[in-house]
């Protein structure tokens, strides 16, 4: 396995913490903090600030590193999720996004990847940067998720092949 970051997320907060900046894919349907693949050349911050950018429409700075993320089955890539901070810009809704909101931190959105809520979790514990597997996204949640969601998981398999539904 790679030691390379794969992937990141940015979980950006309101001013005193208590509200994250979420979008809402348009492949997949669910609600998601910014993020995306890390580039060629390119160190996880940066990507990190380029993908809020990209998706939000509002610049960021990175205020510290919550965790990296090693892959405990193969719907998860190595990953970095770090908490961010508004600096400039005004919400943009590009190509890959249908909507950009704040949500309560501790009341999140019922529609997100299963990952999401322990990378939350980690976030607000405020210990120093985590190495772990990820344990929330177990296979029978997966099933589970699967079962109930079956068009946003045939457009999340279709994705992941390289055919988007952005619609």
């Amino acid at each position: 396995m790679s030691n390379r970051v794969k992937s990141i997320f940015g979980l950006i907060l309101n001013e005193d913490g208590s509200e994250m900046l979420l979008i809402k894919r348009r492949d997949v349907q669910m609600w998601a903090f910014p993020g995306g693949g890390v580039e060629e050349l390119e160190t996880p911050e940066e990507a990190t600030v380029r993908e809020c950018k990209e998706e939000t429409g509002f610049d960021v700075i990175i205020l510290r590193k919550v965790a990296t993320y090693l892959p405990s089955h193969p719907f998860i890539k190595l990953t970095t999720l770090y908490i961010c901070k508004i600096i400039g810009g005004a919400i943009e809704i590009g190509d890959e996004v249908q909507d950009v909101k704040f949500f309560p931190i501790n009341k999140p959105p019922k529609q997100m990847p299963p990952p999401f809520d322990e990378f939350i979790q980690d976030a607000i514990s405020n210990v120093p940067p985590l190495t772990k597997k990820v344990t929330i996204s177990t296979r029978l949640r997966i099933i589970k998720i699967c079962i109930l969601h079956p068009i946003s998981t045939i457009r999340y398999l279709l994705s992941r092949v390289g055919f988007t539904v952005n619609s």
